[in-house]
């Protein structure tokens, strides 16, 4: 294909030649239009054909021809192109504001715009001063309202698929089979003269060996070092010497905090370090039963190697040196003083968090893990004391969205992350058990928030097989933020620990509160009326078993 050069800058066809504007209308110049003249000069051609520069230098550079293209479309495309780029506009703002007005959009959008509408019996018969104090005007007035029906008939199906089943114990044999190195370990008896659970361990190592060489704790955070750093340093000031050999002192906790998060556990383990009789782990949170000890330190992160359990048993070695430090007094020697010091340990994961069984144990039971945390903690400490804080689970998933959301915080986008966890949890408890679902490791990653934490009762009625309820004492935030020194002596009492004298006392009471909500966080406000209705709804039957369970209405989060 041959192109006029001069005069037909956007290069059209010898056969359409004649139909250019250009070259045909009032401005043709037949002199410079070599194709009319018939002159030899050299057209430009592209169908794969060498282009002579000749031909390239005489095409000359005119800003009004770059429009000529325009108008040698066809009148009937033109108008065609036209006529339907207006149709389509027409179309579109029709479809949005008569679709938006009704309700009738093709794609459902979580977010409804327009004016708040207050609806009592959503706000569970809460009371005008209820609601001022709890929720302030928003600046952009945006409300979920229309939510509501829908997702309401979520929480129905889940309520109706809601049994509350209790599990089969493993035997003692089975769970030897899963951990033969912990149950090698962690002897059957322990210290008759010390309350904490504790025993002596030969250590083969000599004075040039690290003891904390292959600890992972050490390996893995920075911020343990500097602990071990000083372990190592007074290491074998600590052995017992007996007989040629050298013996150290290794102890496991008296007592766990075993829950939930962002339920208070922060402020009750800081007010009980104070105690003078109690000590903690070197970390408040080893998370070793329910991660480390499977090789988890961000499940997102994939596996890393097991932590052994004589890394765990490392993070009590200062309060383990306090300890023998009594048994090793002349009073203990002569009198035969009992050691009251006791240990703590407060991972908030304890009570709910098995999400790592899928990966380590045969999947035979329909979904529902064959063993839980409880059955080996149960399996080495029989005696074991165990205190839960809860709080109201609604306040509770809010408060765990503030503190784990990373980015574009809100309440519109925690009520359609509720909202897309709600609809997955349903998914689940069609086709499994109730267990199955809370215990399932692809749901809980899946959820974009939180919600199994917030069921309470059905940990609870796990970690009742295996413990007795004298064992268990449950606290509530609520409770321990209107009166500190209340809980305390309830948490006093069940540790058995002994009398404090008023300054040691209002020391423990009187301390600000620990892990209070981050100020950026207090100024995205309260969550909205409509997403609060839709968790009530969702845990108020999870609220009222455990009202049951434990003769207390309180549970029931009726005020809250």
């Amino acid at each position: 294909m041959s192109y006029c050069i001069n005069c037909c800058i956007h290069l059209l066809p010898n056969d359409l030649h004649r139909h250019c504007f250009r070259c045909c209308g009032p401005r043709h110049n037949n002199q410079k239009c070599p194709v009319c003249k018939g002159e030899n000069k050299v057209p430009l051609y592209t169908d794969s054909k060498q282009m002579k520069l000749l031909a390239v230098l005489e095409v000359r550079t005119d800003h009004s021809e770059s429009w000529n293209g325009f108008f040698c479309l066809r009148k009937g495309k033109l108008c065609s192109l036209i006529f339907g780029l207006i149709i389509m506009t027409l179309v579109m703002a029709s479809y949005i504001l008569t679709g938006a007005k009704h309700g009738l959009l093709l794609i459902p959008s979580p977010f409804h715009y327009g004016a708040f509408i207050s609806n009592p019996s959503l706000m569970d018969n809460e009371s005008l001063s209820d609601m001022k104090d709890h929720y302030q005007p928003s600046k952009i007035n945006i409300s979920y309202v229309k939510d509501y029906p829908s997702i309401k008939l979520i929480i129905d199906t889940i309520t109706s698929k809601i049994e509350f089943i209790t599990r089969q114990r493993p035997d003692l044999e089975e769970l030897r089979k899963q951990e033969p190195h912990m149950f090698s370990v962690i002897p059957n008896k322990f210290l008759p003269n010390s309350k904490n659970p504790c025993w002596y361990e030969e250590y083969r190592g000599n004075t040039t060996t690290d003891p904390y060489a292959t600890n992972s704790y050490a390996l893995y955070s920075r911020r343990f070092r500097i602990i071990f750093d000083y372990l190592r340093k007074v290491f074998w000031n600590h052995l017992y010497h007996y007989k040629d050999k050298h013996y150290r002192l290794r102890c496991l906790p008296h007592f766990y905090i075993i829950g939930q998060p962002k339920c208070g556990t922060t402020d009750l383990y800081d007010r009980l370090r104070l105690h003078p009789d109690v000590r903690f782990s070197a970390i408040k949170e080893p998370h070793w039963w329910t991660r480390k000890r499977f090789g988890i330190i961000r499940l997102r992160d994939g596996f890393h190697n097991r932590y052994p359990v004589e890394d765990y048993l490392d993070l009590f070695d200062l309060a383990a040196h306090q300890i023998q430090g009594v048994l090793q007094s002349e009073a203990a020697k002569e009198h035969g003083e009992m050691n009251n010091i006791i240990i703590g340990e407060a991972s908030a994961s304890t009570m709910w968090d098995n999400n790592a069984w899928i990966f380590f144990y045969d999947n035979s039971t329909e979904g529902e893990p064959p063993f839980l945390i409880q059955d080996f903690l149960h399996a080495f400490q029989p005696n074991a004391k165990l205190i839960i804080m809860l709080r109201d689970p609604v306040e509770r998933l809010y408060s765990d969205y503030l503190y784990f959301a990373s980015a574009n915080k809100s309440a519109e986008d925690f009520h359609e992350k509720v909202a897309e966890s709600l609809q997955l949890f349903e998914n689940c408890v069609l086709d499994y058990s109730l267990r199955a679902c809370v215990y399932n490791n692809t749901l809980n990653n899946a959820m974009p928030v939180r919600l199994q934490v917030g069921l309470y009762v059905v940990y609870l009625l796990d970690w009742l097989t295996v413990f007795d309820k004298d064992q268990i004492l449950v606290l509530r935030l609520e409770d321990h933020a209107s009166s500190v020194k209340y809980t305390m002596h309830m948490v006093f009492q069940f540790l058995d620990l002994g009398p404090l004298s008023e300054k040691q006392e209002a020391l423990i009471t009187k301390s600000p509160a620990s892990n209070t909500r981050r100020p950026e966080d207090r100024n995205l406000g309260p969550m909205l009326p409509t997403t609060r209705a839709i968790l009530k709804d969702f845990y108020r039957p999870f609220n009222t078993k455990l009202a049951q369970v434990l003769f207390d209405d309180a549970f029931l989060w009726k005020r809250t």
